[in-house]
């Protein structure tokens, strides 16, 4: 596949289409910016991007609008990411589409996905996993938590920042006392949409075994993505790479939870051993 992000929708007056098509999703292949790390084939981490759709909306056989939150799950091994702004425009596409009940919007919603995140330019999509859909419905609401990343916050430390993009450099590990496991939080971490340069405001956890990594240079280090453009994604899989292959910790892993934009929020999750997910639990920023 072809897609490349200066071809979506992204900084484009965009028609909002408010009955169903599922032409809007726009996917683009994760394997060029995985290249520019050094990724090449099975990447050496597992995971998925844990997506929430806060303006669920469609019709009912009788025309009345019903209102939903959606948590879609997708594994980090699919072909392509989701560019964001068309997921906002196809699920705006619902708004004025009738389904008999729920369960069909869901599976909708997970055919669709998962065509997109396996696509192959020229090829039957095949899809060795599925999109994970759960639908909350409105009398569902008030279940829903909000729940801080758990971990030690790196954000306590008086440091000096002066590198705005990232700079792989600052993380250092001490490889001369006893290995250590710990697991950070920071709430800095601050990228920039790769097409518009628009902010993206996130959380970041990161959990490891190994060598202790120093402080105050992984701090500053998540510091420096505050001028970087990249998807979300992206820079979760970068954090990660660079502290995988400068730190080389025993096990690693990386979660990020980004405020919505659209009425979306995405939550890369990276782990270099296989494990459950978190659940997809709103932070207060989300």
């Amino acid at each position: 596949m072809n897609n490349t992000p200066a071809q979506s929708q992204l900084g484009k007056t965009s028609a909002y289409i408010d009955h169903y098509d599922a032409s809007l999703l726009f996917p683009i292949p994760r394997a060029g910016k995985r290249a520019e790390l050094g990724v090449a084939g099975a990447p050496p981490f597992f995971g998925a991007d844990m997506w929430t759709a806060f303006e669920l909306s469609w019709l009912n056989l009788r025309g009345k609008p019903q209102v939903a939150l959606a948590h879609f799950t997708v594994p980090c091994e699919s072909l392509n990411i989701v560019e964001s702004k068309s997921f906002k425009l196809y699920l705006n596409s619902f708004n004025n589409t009738h389904f008999a009940d729920a369960d069909a919007v869901k599976a909708r919603l997970r055919a669709d996905l998962t065509e997109a995140v396996w696509r192959k330019e020229g090829e039957p999509a095949k899809s060795p996993a599925t999109i994970g859909v759960t639908i909350v419905g409105a009398d569902q609401f008030d279940s829903e938590p909000v729940h801080e990343l758990d971990g030690l916050n790196l954000d306590r430390l008086d440091i000096e920042c002066t590198q705005y993009t990232p700079a792989p450099a600052l993380l250092t590990a001490t490889s001369n006392e006893q290995p250590v496991s710990e697991v950070f939080v920071s709430h800095l971490l601050k990228s920039n949409c790769l097409v518009t340069g628009q902010p993206d405001w996130g959380s970041v956890q990161i959990s490891y075994s190994g060598d202790q990594i120093e402080q105050g240079g992984l701090l500053q280090y998540i510091v420096s993505f505050r001028n970087h453009n990249e998807f979300h994604e992206q820079c979760v899989e970068r954090i990660f790479m660079d502290i995988w292959t400068r730190c080389k910790p025993t096990k690693l892993t990386v979660y990020a939870r980004y405020t919505r934009r659209g009425g979306l929020d995405i939550n890369p999750f990276r782990t270099s051993h296989p494990q459950a997910l978190p659940r997809n639990v709103r932070t207060a920023r989300q």
